[in-house]
């Protein structure tokens, strides 16, 4: 069964995730912190309240001295104009002298130690009869007696401010929080707009249109390195392109021409009866179109596994200087023929490399140069070792310039300097390119030099390890 692949978020999905979860801790901290701020200061409001009670209380001790009558009085009157509070005052028995009504104190009593001074961090919370009180238990000393003072404080208001507090605090940092999404969505949105300006000039380009190139200007800085890969992959496909066009153009033409030649030969032989040796005749001359038409059929074959990576070179050693005596033997008649001399200079390591096809590469540049050297000259095919990795092999011979702006181009298929385009005497222009690509194959290069008076074809490869 086929896996569904799952389509990836969008870059606001992306980046509104990132900003919501950002947002919703940022609150939730704040909150927090908030709510311990306000609780701290109840708490710290509280302490203050019941020092100052404690106080109160250790006044009307000493000024009871003890006395039983005036001791219940002074206490009874000890804290006034506070609501809410509680207090209970110990012998150093252990003897209730006094408690105030309406609160049960005994739980703060067994459970807490007596401190000297009140703060924030010693006070304790309970809960009696539904209510929560918070206290502490004072050790104090007076007229050299020592007394335990328990204090508490009704924290039913408290609780009850805190509770509407959080709430409102809540719905509050919500609020803000969907606000704060919207407009960062909204943020995202507008940040986004110039992405979607460029995919959509993107999107009106045509095949007929890959001239056009996007103004790097035009968009924000995180967009100019995209746009500038966009122009750069335009320029390729337009380059691939007219050369696609340009070899389609080239491929008509070339086929046009020996076609043309066969079928206008059979027709003249067709029109009227003849003598066998002219019919022989005829096949003969339309064998040789046959064979080169067949010949360019299977070099363009062979370029396109080129270009689909289908040809894979055999690696065998190689001196390159015996191949290339080999090849002068080969051409020796063709260059006789032309009143041309072929001569090897230099000397190399053993390369690595297919045999085959390092002969068809230098065999293409020997035929060229034999082809435009004049007669009585000498072509000069030099080895030379450039580095410890890389060896190049040379091909020169005197003839006619080759103009500057057309060197780059002599790689190509079809491609000749001669705007007249006449191939009977030069093939169908697809030697270079054979040679070029053999070459890559082999991990190295080709280049072309031209002078007035000389011309000249380096191969590189590297050095067999």
């Amino acid at each position: 069964m086929k896996r569904l692949s799952r389509q990836p978020l969008s870059l606001t999905s992306r980046v509104m995730v990132f900003v919501g979860m950002a947002i919703g801790l940022s609150l939730i901290v704040i909150g927090n912190l908030v709510l311990n701020a306000v609780e701290r200061h109840f708490a710290e409001q509280d302490a203050g309240e019941l020092a100052v009670m404690t106080k109160a209380i250790e006044k009307s001790l000493r000024e009871a001295d003890n006395e039983p009558v005036r001791l219940l009085e002074f206490l009874s009157r000890a804290v006034s104009g506070h609501h809410g509070v509680y207090y209970q005052v110990q012998n150093p028995r252990g003897a209730i002298l006094y408690s105030t009504p309406g609160a049960d104190l005994a739980q703060p009593t067994k459970a807490l130690l007596p401190v000297t001074s009140i703060s924030p961090a010693q006070l304790y919370t309970w809960q009696s009869d539904g209510k929560t009180y918070r206290g502490v238990i004072k050790q104090a000393n007076v007229n050299g007696r020592n007394y335990q003072i328990t204090t508490a404080i009704d924290m039913e208001f408290h609780s009850q401010f805190l509770r509407i507090f959080r709430q409102s605090l809540w719905l509050i940092m919500s609020l803000a929080g969907v606000a704060t999404v919207v407009a960062a969505w909204f943020g995202v949105h507008q940040g986004h707009a110039p992405l979607r300006g460029l995919s959509e000039k993107m999107s009106r380009i045509q095949a007929d249109q890959l001239h056009v190139r996007l103004e790097r200007a035009e968009v924000p800085g995180e967009l100019q390195g995209l746009v500038d890969s966009f122009n750069d992959m335009i320029g390729r496909l337009e380059d691939s392109f007219t050369r696609l066009s340009n070899f389609s153009a080239d491929i008509a033409h070339e086929l046009r021409t020996p076609l043309t030649s066969l079928i206008t030969q059979t027709q003249v032989g067709l029109g009227k009866a003849r003598a066998l040796e002219e019919y022989q005749e005829l096949l003969y001359s339309n064998l040789e179109e046959q064979e080169r038409l067949a010949k360019m059929v299977n070099d363009m074959l062979w370029l396109a596994k080129s270009d689909h990576g289908l040809l894979k070179p055999v690696h065998e050693p190689l001196d390159l200087a015996r191949e290339v005596r080999e090849l002068f033997d080969f051409f020796g008649a063709l260059a006789e023929d032309k009143q041309v001399q072929l001569l090897l200079t230099g000397k190399v390591p053993t390369i690595h490399g297919d045999r085959a096809m390092l002969r068809r590469a230098v065999s293409n540049l020997l035929s060229n140069a034999i082809r435009h050297t004049p007669s009585g000259k000498e072509i000069e095919v030099r080895l030379a070792s450039h580095s410890s990795n890389e060896v190049s092999l040379s091909v020169r011979n005197p003839g006619p310039k080759i103009p500057a702006e057309h060197l780059p181009l002599i790689f190509n298929r079809f491609y000749l300097a001669d705007p007249s385009r006449t191939r009977q005497s030069e093939g169908a222009g697809l030697g270079l390119a054979i040679t070029r690509s053999i070459v890559e194959a082999h991990g190295g290069r080709v280049e072309a030099a031209s002078t007035p008076d000389t011309t000249t074809f380096t191969l590189w490869f590297p050095v067999a390890t």
